[in-house]
């Protein structure tokens, strides 16, 4: 059996009605009530005429039927019933990047051929400067916030339009086939719109599968796991614009938890993030590597948290470094890190949990379902003990493909003997013991003399030096060597180091042809809001 996510959502409010599903500032919303507020969202979309133009078995993996609601929010109860809106109106919701200037915003309003945009009141500005520029966007829904700005005209503000709109359920079937849509972050290249059946991606990332691995049979089995849920919450770090925000919320809510999120949303705030988590006792919490690691670990030293109820620190999205995972065990008594793999094209796919006393490595996963190791040459799988480099891919419930761009959706997901596999470009190798160890994506991989250096096995080298609070690594052109590596890094406050002294350090984890050829040192580091470093940001550092 497959699922849709608004009969899922509705599963879960009927179990556990009366059960917190969402806290966001003085905004405690029960499933109940998160239920019926997204169906009024679904009921106001459907009274401006969205609909489904074509079916999935009539269209390419590359095409959408579907009509589309582009979420342009921060964090909050808005931007979790704007995606259970959606679904249940059959609109495919999708991404926004709340940092993107007006060109970009332009970009991706016209490849994801949005129909209708959810947007906070400071964005508005913004979305006035390129309205008109974007003929198929109808539909305005904007949220009211502390910015000033006035609604824009021809929209309808977001409070407004649930309160003119039916609670009943929305006259629409919901299927599996129906999309779930994820916009890449675009820090190698532009955006591309992976599309998912909701049936594939629930399985994938989003708590299709029972703890033994195996898939969920029935609505009944997980209304079941519902109802004997224990009471828990997880703190959500990340942008929800960001995939693994986004599963990490959902994988919660599907199991009748509770997700909270941190009163300021428009950056990690260290203080406020583990306030959240002592206010609320959450069991768990979510980060993205080392961007989100590095200020928590400040606030915790600066402060005077009680972390006892946190059990769990998730990871996903970027790396997390084998120091900081140590301080994070040393700071919170008790605690597992869980350090999570995956990328947009292939769900989540792997996971390294470390615990205090334990051996702690990064980039050592242990594969979860239906993750492997493909050839370099695209042509087999391969088998533990093969002594080869490949590529980290995924099989079974993977995406159709890119938005309207089938040359790229051939390229990502290629058949290999009569079976379809994900393969977004992380280099890997199969361990003999079946451990998948992940390198990094080979768009960022710096070809110096030969020889292929992987931007974060550098940056993880680095990080082990105390006085660097984060760096990133990118390639310039070298007569000598064809490429040369060199590292932007940004020191601790009061810290001091000399680009000797940081070789020296790498030098202990890294052959001598990788280390960087030259140092750039630059006050901050740009990152997306989720974390990931900017590669484009970095080359144009060091060229």
């Amino acid at each position: 059996m497959e699922f849709d996510f608004a009969t899922l959502n509705e599963a879960v409010a009927a179990a556990a009605p009366d059960r917190e599903a969402l806290v966001f500032r003085d905004r405690r919303l029960t499933h109940g009530q998160l239920a019926e507020r997204s169906r009024r969202l679904a009921n106001y979309l459907l009274s401006r005429g969205v609909k489904v133009e074509r079916e999935r078995s009539e269209l390419a993996g590359h095409e959408s039927g579907q009509d589309h609601l582009a979420l342009y929010l921060y964090n909050g109860n808005e931007y979790v019933e704007g995606m259970l809106g959606a679904w249940k109106s059959r609109m495919a919701s999708l991404n926004v990047n709340y940092r993107y200037v007006e060109d970009e915003l332009l970009y991706l309003f016209d490849n994801s051929r949005a129909k209708a945009l959810l947007y906070h009141s400071e964005f508005a500005p913004r979305v006035a400067a390129v309205r008109d520029r974007l003929p198929n966007l109808e539909i305005l829904i904007q949220v009211a916030d502390s910015s000033g700005n006035e609604l824009l005209p021809g929209a309808i503000e977001y409070e407004a339009a649930l309160a003119g709109a039916s609670a009943g359920t929305p006259d629409v079937e919901p299927s599996p086939d129906d999309l779930y849509i994820l916009y890449t972050g675009g820090t190698t290249g532009m955006p591309k719109g992976v599309l998912w059946r909701s049936g594939d991606i629930f399985v994938a990332a989003m708590g299709g599968r029972r703890a033994d691995r195996t898939e969920f049979d029935s609505v009944d089995q997980i209304a079941e796991q519902v109802v004997n849920a224990p009471s828990m919450k997880a703190v959500i770090g990340p942008p929800l614009m960001h995939g693994a925000a986004q599963w990490t919320g959902f994988i919660m809510m599907h199991a009748g938890m509770t997700i909270c999120f941190p009163s300021i949303p428009e950056k990690l705030d260290g203080p406020d993030f583990l306030s959240t988590i002592q206010r609320e006792k959450a069991f768990t919490a979510s980060i993205v590597g080392d961007a989100f690691a590095r200020p928590i670990l400040d606030a915790i030293a600066e402060g005077n948290y009680d972390l006892s109820s946190l059990k769990m620190i998730g990871s996903g999205g970027a790396p997390l470094s084998t120091a900081n995972k140590k301080a994070l065990l040393d700071a919170v008594p008790g605690v597992t890190v869980l350090d999570a793999i995956g990328s947009s094209e292939t769900g989540v796919q792997a996971s390294n949990p470390s615990t205090k006393g334990s051996e702690i490595s990064t980039g050592n996963f242990t594969p979860g379902p239906g993750a492997c190791v493909i050839s370099a040459e695209l042509d087999r799988k391969l088998a533990p003990g093969d002594d080869e480099m490949g590529w980290f891919a995924q099989e079974g419930r993977v995406p159709l493909g890119y938005f309207h761009d089938a040359e790229k959706t051939a390229k990502t997901f290629p058949m290999i003997d009569g079976v379809r596999y994900s393969v977004p470009g992380d280099r890997a190798r199969l361990r003999a013991d079946g451990g998948i160890e992940v390198l990094g994506r080979d768009s960022v991989t710096i070809n110096s003399g030969g020889e292929k250096i992987f931007a974060e096995e550098v940056e993880h080298a680095l990080k082990q030096h105390p006085a660097v609070y984060d760096t990133v690594v990118a390639g310039r052109p070298s007569d000598r060597w064809g490429q040369e590596v060199v590292a932007v890094v940004r020191l601790r406050e009061g810290a001091t180091a000399t680009p000797e002294d940081l070789l020296a350090e790498a030098g202990k984890h890294l052959a001598r042809f990788k280390l960087p050829k030259a140092f750039v040192f630059r006050d901050e580091i740009e990152r997306s809001p989720s974390g990931k470093p900017d590669y484009r940001w970095a080359k144009e550092q060091v060229s």
